[in-house]
């Protein structure tokens, strides 16, 4: 009988490891999977956040408006940094944004997207695709939804994008398991005037949760009304490197598709 127990014991306790240690090969080997993506295609890019991760070779995505003279008159400098890891993703044309919601005075009417029709953002986004092959000479990336708006007169016009895009991140926060992710619209944690203790207690909550963690940065030492100060930004990354053994850092694309792979296994089995 006290046998029976022991063995009853030893399969429970190996049960708990095992399925522990599959919660963290989940995420390419690692505890968890962590993602940088700054938005908006600004100076503040090119000048403080890609030297930034190269001097640490982490790896971020970079979420291009195509109309931004950033991208015109630094054309060759994001091509370096795609010919460096750097994912260069898709944050529309234009970047238009409903203008019909609370809060948003911002507006042109020009960039209004509750004024525009499906077929047109899906245009202006297959646009901004091609110009973007362009610089980086990829055929794949992943989305970014300006001002986090998923529908144009109650249609969602991401359903029409599937196909062009590994993903597409929104703006509503959360920590979310591999099985938990919707790839039509990705969780992430909006970053304006975070201190680094924050942002690194983000990441903790990701290790011992094993889930995915998605940082959203607008400027990083100025270049924009929402930022983060560039200190607190280099603490972070400091942060991830000297912990890369449990963490994965990665652009969005690449994160993306080995989501899509995880949950399509997971699906046929």
């Amino acid at each position: 009988m006290k046998n029976i127990k022991y063995l009853f014991g030893l399969a429970f306790i190996l049960g708990v490891f095992n399925a522990r240690a599959q919660k963290a090969e989940l995420w390419n080997n690692k505890q968890c999977a962590v993602v940088l993506t700054y938005d908006d295609a600004i100076n503040a890019d090119l000048d403080n956040v890609v030297p930034a991760l190269d001097s640490l070779k982490l790896k971020g995505t970079f979420y291009l408006i195509g109309s931004s003279p950033v991208v015109e008159l630094r054309m060759q400098e994001w091509r370096n940094a795609a010919a460096r890891g750097h994912e260069l993703g898709n944050h529309s044309l234009f970047h238009p944004c409903d203008g019909s919601l609370p809060g948003r005075g911002f507006v042109t009417p020009e960039s209004d997207l509750s004024k525009y029709t499906v077929a047109r953002a899906v245009a202006e986004i297959k646009q901004n695709n091609t110009l973007l092959k362009a610089i980086d000479g990829k055929d794949q990336r992943t989305f970014a939804y300006p001002c986090g708006d998923l529908k144009i007169g109650g249609e969602l016009f991401y359903n029409r994008l599937k196909a062009d895009f590994a993903g597409a991140r929104g703006v509503g926060a959360g920590l979310q398991t591999i099985a938990q992710v919707n790839l039509e619209n990705i969780n992430c944690y909006f970053i304006n005037r975070h201190s680094a203790e924050y942002m690194i207690d983000l990441v903790k909550q990701a290790e011992r949760s094993h889930t995915l963690l998605v940082f959203l940065f607008h400027g990083v030492g100025g270049g924009h009304n929402i930022n983060v100060d560039k200190k607190e930004h280099s603490k972070l990354l400091h942060y991830l490197k000297a912990n890369e053994n449990n963490i994965w850092i990665a652009p969005m694309v690449t994160v993306a598709n080995y989501i899509k792979k995880h949950q399509k296994l997971t699906h046929m089995n």
